[in-house]
């Protein structure tokens, strides 16, 4: 009987090891297909624009406001921290390394994974469902090259921004919390932050991180949309996998590309 049991359990994990190979596979070569059908989206790119707005700019909203109170959670710890050792006025420094390393490119991939990849999971999850791609095939339409083409480059160019985004309105609340509120001098706090945010080895590679975070937060979204069964249920359940799979890919590709970075 323990036998048994051992190798069932045997049997489910090794089926689940080579389900996930399988997928990771498919993904990637969902991935080559939309780069070698691309060319569509650059030469109507109107369709592109287009869901950079959907993408992007509804995504703002959230993006700033969260951007906003990260930003004055950081200048109020980081001021309680630095006072000790009497370094409070390198409170700018504190704020806007943290941002543009860190928090802005990697909380800007999380919430666009909440937002922005859910909804391209669950509206290309429910062209399937309701049998739009098949009906591009059957008129000669790829539906790679038409739908999700233009999708990817869309999140690809809209991540940086938002982290861009994201890191600027950060700054400014951490300006306002520890110049008008604590009483920092404001000319300390802008001169040693120019003086010690590097071009090349933080906003660059800020920048780098929030490029690698589009393609992966995207290429899953897409993905999970189409390869979910033409379900209510499995739409459902390839959105959740599209926010879980997407944080997991930010988490661990980002202290890849930190260690990197660091080596470099």
């Amino acid at each position: 009987m323990i036998v048994h049991k051992i190798k069932r359990l045997l049997t489910k994990l090794g089926a689940g090891f080579i389900n996930k190979i399988w997928r990771l596979g498919a993904g990637g070569r969902l991935l080559w297909l939309t780069l070698i059908s691309s060319g569509e989206s650059f030469r109507r790119f109107r369709l592109t624009i287009r869901e950079v707005y959907f993408t992007g700019v509804l995504s703002l909203i959230i993006i700033l406001v969260s951007a906003f109170f990260v930003g004055m959670v950081l200048a109020l710890q980081g001021y309680n921290t630095l006072q000790k050792y009497g370094s409070s006025e390198a409170i700018g420094v504190l704020v806007s390394l943290a941002l543009v390393r860190e928090l802005g490119p990697v909380v800007t991939a999380l919430l666009f994974a909440g937002r922005a990849g859910t909804a391209i999971t669950a509206e290309i999850g429910l062209m399937k469902a309701t049998e739009q791609l098949s009906a591009m095939e059957m008129m000669a339409v790829s539906p790679i090259a038409r739908v999700i083409a233009p999708r990817f480059w869309a999140g690809v160019i809209a991540m940086p921004i938002l982290a861009a985004l994201f890191s600027m309105v950060g700054i400014l609340g951490g300006y306002l919390v520890a110049v008008p509120l604590i009483g920092v001098d404001a000319g300390a706090f802008w001169s040693q932050m120019q003086a010690n945010v590097d071009w090349q080895y933080d906003i660059l590679n800020g920048v780098l991180k929030s490029l690698v975070f589009g393609v992966a937060c995207t290429m899953i979204a897409l993905f999970e949309g189409y390869d979910a069964p033409p379900t209510a249920e499995g739409v459902s359940r390839a959105t959740t996998r599209t926010v879980v799979s997407s944080s997991l890919a930010v988490l661990g590709l980002d202290f890849i590309l930190t260690s990197f970075m660091i080596a470099v």
